[in-house]
């Protein structure tokens, strides 16, 4: 492959993360070339094959054999995390370079040994912590880093849904040994946020339960973490929240700020709504959030919402695979993200 050529990408998975959250970045970026997508779902092949015309539809051991024969530079493993240990070493094995939707591996030894894996193979390696694009986290970021609200003390970030238990699906069926439930699941981007605006930090607290019955792991969930920077984080997770806390809240000795509801680019995404399309990324100024202290001398102020930039993480890994830049994520942090996940079920006994 040289420098100009396309970067030949294959997909393992075609259900919501490869399907919503990969394809369409690829498809929509001239950087790539989408030419293999894995799956043995009927229905999903055939949603492949619409989508995607010019992608070849093949088994997983077929995708990972056009890998070792030179035929593919990028394999995107978007299968259940259970499966992600075996698929990336042979892709890095087969000379790929190596996207893995997260949670990056069930466990530290099977993320401990992916990175070694890509080390030794000497191949880019990195974890789809997509929600660092978030518009609403973007917002986050700027204020902190601005230093508008003083000296941050504690972050708040809430990430609860409602609806059926995800029984036939990975997330309700597989236990947390084998990467399933919420923590893993929505866990795995709060904890990767918190840890990329402050730090390092250890787990203080960590509640787990399944509310709803017959399924393999927890459906609800909040961890309060310390970081070594002095920032408390407490971060809840829940698919039978009837109704939803705040998406952020950050305190400072300054000031606040707060945001509810969850960044668009999803269900823009579950529509078809791809990058490029009119609007994409934005978030209305009805769902902007504000700042200041209540009951102070001003009233609280909107905060424009900073636009949401999926797809600058499948640019970045373009940049890696051209040009040798870093990967748009360090498996390594991802690794932090999965020692927490680890210790909080140690700790809650699930």
């Amino acid at each position: 492959m040289t420098n100009m050529a396309p970067i030949r990408v294959g997909i393992i998975g075609f259900g919501l993360a490869g399907r919503v959250f990969h394809a369409p970045f690829i498809a929509t970026n001239p950087a790539f070339a989408l030419t293999a997508i894995a799956t043995s779902d009927v229905v999903r092949a055939a949603q492949a094959r619409e989508a995607h015309p010019a992608a070849e539809i093949m088994s997983t051991d077929a995708l990972l054999a056009r890998a070792a024969a030179g035929d593919l530079d990028l394999v995107v493993v978007a299968s259940p995390p259970n499966a992600h240990r075996e698929q990336a070493l042979a892709a890095l094995e087969a000379g790929a370079a190596v996207v893995i939707d997260k949670p990056f591996a069930p466990s530290v030894a099977d993320a401990e040994a992916i990175i070694a894996a890509a080390d030794a193979a000497q191949r880019p390696l990195t974890v789809f912590q997509n929600r660092r694009f978030d518009g609403d986290f973007r917002t986050v970021t700027r204020l902190v880093e601005s230093g508008v609200l003083g000296t941050v003390h504690r972050f708040e970030s809430t990430f609860e849904r409602f609806g059926a238990p995800k029984r036939d699906q990975w997330q309700g069926q597989i236990s947390p040994a084998q990467g399933g439930g919420i923590l893993f699941d929505l866990g795995s981007h709060l904890i990767d946020q918190a840890l990329t605006l402050f730090g390092p930090a250890t787990l203080e607290v960590a509640e787990l339960r399944a509310v709803r019955v017959g399924l393999g792991s927890e459906d609800d969930a909040f961890i309060s973490l310390r970081h070594d920077s002095g920032v408390r984080s407490h971060l809840t997770m829940s698919r039978v929240a009837a109704q939803s806390g705040p998406r952020f809240r950050v305190l400072g000795d300054e000031s606040g700020y707060s945001v509810y509801g969850l960044d668009g680019q999803e269900p823009d995404l579950k529509v078809g709504r791809w990058p490029g399309s009119a609007g994409y990324g934005d978030t209305a100024e009805a769902d902007w959030g504000v700042i200041g202290v209540d009951h102070g001398d001003e009233p609280l102020q909107p905060v424009p919402t900073d636009p949401g930039g999926y797809p600058d993480f499948y640019a970045r890994v373009a940049e890696s695979i051209r040009h040798g830049t870093p990967m748009p994520v360090d498996a390594r942090d991802a690794l932090e993200t999965v020692r927490i996940i680890e210790a909080a079920h140690a700790l809650s006994g699930l």
